[in-house]
């Protein structure tokens, strides 16, 4: 059931995440599905219901920094210096994990990925639920991320017992996550630019590499990807003959030849086009289109986390 983010259904949502269920709500990012982190069978339907391995840890959400000792071992001063200036927002910081949180969160690691979302639908929820909410997106596993409600109702229907409506999320990529051990490691690009992040830690090293044991969710070499088969190509590079069946994800300009064409931004803001990337992907997979092609995007900015999902998806 999709439900607009009312007192009484904030209220609801809370009771479900708190007795053991699952609510999909929205977060400045993109649409997560929650539940009560401190509650290992609640978790263990996340994973049912995504078809998600259980070696992919999960992102644990709280709507106040008081709900952190609950979560996490310890906050060092780095992970404070850093909450204060990006927090409530997209970004997940990786720190030891406390022992309230069950090892099927974290697929058995020592630490745990934890953030504060901005969206204020989220942080509402989570202060009703009265607990830290683990959260993936709300999607098949591997499957484009939401960004909208009717997205989550598409891919998950009645397998979720509630979805909270807050419309299309606002960044419309995933977190940006940090490693906060010896020294930081950029985990995955996302909505914080790494450039945001170095002008309070110095130059870091990205580790944003596949890997076959993740560390963080986002790590997989094959993920966020379309049905329909998709591949990175610039215009030129498409056969005339190829463009009659095929979608064309285009950075800025307008391609001619193609069968359908969705423009991320005509003004070249990379910001814009990461909040319309999802939604243009989930767009080009319903027309039935033999391929789809994206065109690659300028690695600066919120352009590394556009070209970390266009990899992923097309691997």
């Amino acid at each position: 059931m999709v439900v607009p983010p009312t007192e009484e259904s904030l209220q609801r949502a809370a009771a479900i995440l708190r007795s053991g269920g699952l609510v999909a709500f929205p977060t400045e990012t993109v649409y997560g599905l929650g539940a009560s982190a401190l509650d290992a069978q609640a978790v263990a339907r996340i994973f049912e219901v995504k078809g998600r391995p259980t070696f992919n840890p999960l992102i644990v959400h709280v709507a106040e920094r008081g709900m952190l000792p609950q979560v996490v071992e310890a906050v060092p001063p780095l992970a404070e210096e850093l909450m204060d200036r990006f927090w409530p927002g997209p970004l997940t910081l990786v720190l030891p994990k406390s022992g309230q949180i069950p090892s099927l969160v974290t697929a058995g690691l020592p630490t745990v990925a934890v953030r504060m979302p901005a969206h204020p639908v989220a942080l509402e929820l989570i202060r009703q639920a009265g607990v830290p909410v683990a959260a993936p997106s709300a999607n098949p596993f591997g499957y484009l991320s939401p960004t909208r409600a009717e997205h989550v109702e598409r891919t998950l229907g009645s397998r979720v017992d509630l979805i909270v409506d807050g419309g299309r999320t606002q960044f419309g990529v995933e977190s940006t996550i940090l490693w906060l051990g010896e020294r930081p490691l950029l985990l995955r690009h996302g909505a914080v630019p790494q450039e945001a992040l170095e002008e309070v830690l110095g130059p870091i090293e990205p580790q944003v590499g596949p890997r076959q044991q993740p560390l963080v969710p986002g790590q997989l070499s094959q993920h966020y990807a379309p049905r329909t088969p998709i591949r990175m190509a610039y215009p030129h590079e498409v056969a005339p003959e190829e463009r009659k069946e095929a979608g064309y994800l285009a950075f800025r300009d307008v391609p001619r030849g193609f069968k359908v064409v969705k423009v991320l931004s005509p003004t070249g803001d990379l910001r814009e086009a990461a909040a319309h990337l999802f939604e243009a992907l989930h767009q080009l997979d319903r027309l039935g289109l033999r391929a789809i092609y994206a065109e690659p995007v300028p690695e600066v900015g919120l352009g590394r986390a556009i070209m970390d999902r266009l990899r992923r998806a097309s691997s």
